[in-house]
């Protein structure tokens, strides 16, 4: 197996566990109970927290994917009241509380979460963090003693890790955080793809604005779907995000690899499963 497919596979079995954070209710309600008024407050807060106290800017650059002026409406006055390291134990804690929900007494104390978590702790601390400001915020952090914890720690640190990037794969290929949003959404089947819930937020003349550079650049067409050339950027965006994500599975050697997807591929199911529902 190359090492960018063993990469994809990875993101397959890790994502429905680290989709915890953003799609339980757990983490919202952690959050809400220190005095984060909304969703967003909680999730900039948290996300960003591995960072400092950082300016709103830098957490903008460093997310990417969010329209200019987002980042500030919550940094870093989500910081003015509840300090980042609580924000982002409060997260944890959430996230964790609802993997034990979903995954079950017996299945999330099992000896092979234990395993699981051993064996993504190392390949979650084995990458260089050069050029990789989200992974490199969240290797500053403790590495839990509890296996289930420590499991959606590393789960959640291999997803920056990977999203540091797609970012990367992303500008090499000219696309904006807006317009990658855009171009997932058709990808999806989603159409028009203004609609996509991470962007339909956005002011109309911003968005027309974004799918005209699309269209100008021959990535979509008249009708606001994608065209070959389209298809061709993210297949290639899609390719070296996981070329780039490879580096921390090689610190496990094929056997432990093997391990690690049979002991992630139950608890990836149940999950996926939740999700589906």
């Amino acid at each position: 197996m190359s090492s960018a497919h063993t990469a994809r596979r990875m993101f397959g079995l890790t994502e429905p566990i680290c989709l915890v954070t953003y799609l339980a209710d757990e983490p919202n309600e952690e959050l809400a109970a220190l005095g984060h008024r909304t969703y967003w407050d909680g999730y900039f807060a948290s996300r960003a927290a591995p960072l400092g106290r950082v300016p709103a800017e830098v957490v903008h650059a460093a997310f990417y994917s969010f329209a200019d002026g987002e980042a500030a409406r919550h940094i870093p006055s989500a910081w003015a009241t509840v300090p980042p390291e609580e924000s982002f134990a409060a997260w944890r804690r959430g996230s964790v509380a609802a993997l034990r929900r979903i995954l079950g007494t017996e299945l999330s104390g099992s000896p092979g979460v234990a395993r699981a978590a051993d064996l993504l702790t190392t390949a979650a601390t084995s990458a260089p963090t050069e050029g990789r400001v989200m992974y490199a915020g969240m290797r500053t952090l403790e590495i839990p003693g509890d296996p289930l914890t420590r499991l959606w720690q590393s789960a959640t640190t291999l997803r920056e890790h990977r999203g540091d990037g797609h970012v990367t794969a992303l500008l090499t290929e000219r696309v904006g955080g807006t317009e990658a949003h855009l171009l997932s959404a058709l990808g999806m089947g989603i159409h028009p793809p203004e609609t996509f819930g991470r962007v339909h937020h956005l002011p109309a003349a911003r968005l027309a604005d974004v799918m005209s550079g699309l269209r100008r650049r021959g990535l979509v067409d008249d009708d606001g779907r994608l065209t070959d050339a389209g298809r061709d950027v993210t297949a290639r965006v899609e390719t070296l995000t996981d070329e780039l994500a490879a580096p921390p599975y090689a610190a496990l050697s094929d056997a432990e690899l093997d391990e690690l997807f049979a002991e992630l591929e139950p608890l990836s199911a149940v999950m996926s499963v939740a999700w589906s529902q």
